[in-house]
């Protein structure tokens, strides 16, 4: 398997940890998002979107993360990352979907260099609009870990699934942008748990990363 992928692609980190999870060996190809590798002729011919991350499995290829995590439980089994109870399945789609359609479309790197470039916000604004959507985002998911009131390490309380792999790179990123995270106590603690795991570590961002820089963290 091939992965292509960019290191400080929130996207591309879910994968990356689901690929960890289920043991995969994958090449990592990085296509550098800041260079805009993303939108050469040669990336485009592989992922028409140019977007990351893009696997590459035999002859096949699958876009988007969430459908890349649904196929590889599919094709390799046990750990299960997206339950089979019906129940559980869509808590963990429900918990998922709200950082990767509520947070993440609103804050990746397309949106914010459009806000600057095109639309000429200062780097405050940008910030501004950044951590509106954050919060909000993980205030409600904050909200859905309360009600559910689920006892154990994870998002569903024993069992580590799709939910968690979303969250920790959302997390990570909203570090990068300096976003105050005390209100969200289940999150702060399950991001902590989460990434004390092997695979959380091997698929992180590399510390030598600068944590100062925001151009691109949020992807």
């Amino acid at each position: 398997m091939k992965l292509y992928n960019f290191h400080r692609s929130s996207a591309s980190y879910r994968v990356r940890i689901a690929l960890a999870l289920k043991g995969c060996a994958v090449d990592l190809v990085t296509v550098n998002l800041r260079r805009g590798d993303q939108v050469s002729r040669d990336y485009l011919h592989v992922a028409p979107a140019g977007l990351v991350p893009l696997l590459e499995d035999g002859e096949g290829t699958v876009a988007q993360s969430l459908a890349i995590i649904q196929y590889l439980d599919d094709r390799y089994g046990a750990p299960r990352l997206i339950p089979e109870d019906p129940r559980e399945k869509a808590c963990a789609w429900q918990l998922a979907l709200t950082i990767c359609c509520d947070i993440h479309p609103l804050n990746n790197l397309r949106v914010l260099r459009f806000l600057e470039i095109k639309l000429g916000l200062s780097e405050s604004q940008r910030q501004r609009w950044y951590e509106h959507w954050v919060k909000l985002g993980l205030g409600a998911f904050e909200e859905l870990l309360d009600r559910a009131n689920r006892g154990g390490p994870f998002c569903l309380g024993e069992q580590l699934t799709l939910a968690d792999i979303c969250l920790v790179p959302q997390v990570a990123n909203a570090r990068r942008f300096k976003v105050s995270l005390e209100r969200f106590p289940r999150v702060l603690a399950i991001d902590a748990h989460c990434r004390s795991l092997p695979a959380f570590q091997a698929a992180a961002v590399p510390a030598s990363d600068d944590p100062a820089a925001t151009d691109g963290a949020a992807l």
